[in-house]
């Protein structure tokens, strides 16, 4: 059975006092064709909406925020989750300039902007400094490279996997929960008479 939800202004369920964000003036039936509207209006709680390129994606996720402000939900509630930090800046400026209001508190940016703040916030709980810095792709590889180079592995007297090839082992086990050594097994059998080897770089990398 389908779950029903009722937005209430901040205030207006405990007799409280007025908000200090007022509705906003938006006419989001006007401003909307009839589906981009009904995406809008939804009420809180998981939807799926397809849409085809040109068909007013960021619009409508703009006014959807809009219409989600409008309706009581604070600004820190709401997470927007886009492909790049661009897109969530634009919209966040949509969406200002719409309701009037500062929009500071909303959670605005891609997956890992987002995971990030995440982290910095909370990062002495899992042992980490909030000042912590994160490695990009070629940071990692130089690192890799360096790793290598000072384990005195001749990798010229043999086949040896780049240290591009190394970081992705390393991350593909990680990401998938098992040990680097059923890595080289299940995908780079080719170097399985390495494996300790690799194992000790692994813990050097580290």
């Amino acid at each position: 059975m389908a779950r029903s939800y009722t937005l209430n202004t901040p205030g207006a369920a405990s007799g409280g006092s007025e908000p200090e964000h007022t509705r906003s003036s938006i006419d989001y039936a006007a401003e909307l064709n009839p589906q981009q509207y009904a995406a809008v209006t939804a009420a809180p709680g998981p939807a799926l909406v397809i849409a085809g390129a040109g068909s007013g994606k960021t619009r409508t996720m703009t006014y959807r925020v809009a219409w989600l402000l409008d309706n009581g939900i604070p600004a820190k509630n709401i997470l927007l989750l886009t492909f790049n930090n661009k897109a969530a800046r634009e919209m966040l400026n949509r969406v200002s300039e719409l309701v009037g209001a500062s929009t500071g508190e909303l959670w605005g940016g891609t997956f890992h902007s987002i995971g990030n703040r995440i982290l910095r916030r909370d990062a002495e709980q899992i042992g980490f400094r909030p000042n912590y810095s994160i490695m990009d792709r070629d940071d990692q590889k130089q690192m890799m490279t360096t790793v290598v180079e000072e384990s005195e592995v001749d990798t010229k007297a043999m086949r040896f996997p780049k240290p591009q090839l190394l970081c992705d082992m390393f991350s593909l086990a990680i990401n998938t929960g098992v040990s680097v050594e059923e890595i080289i097994e299940q995908r780079y059998d080719y170097f399985a008479h390495l494996s300790d080897t690799l194992v000790k770089l692994r813990d050097a990398y580290e």
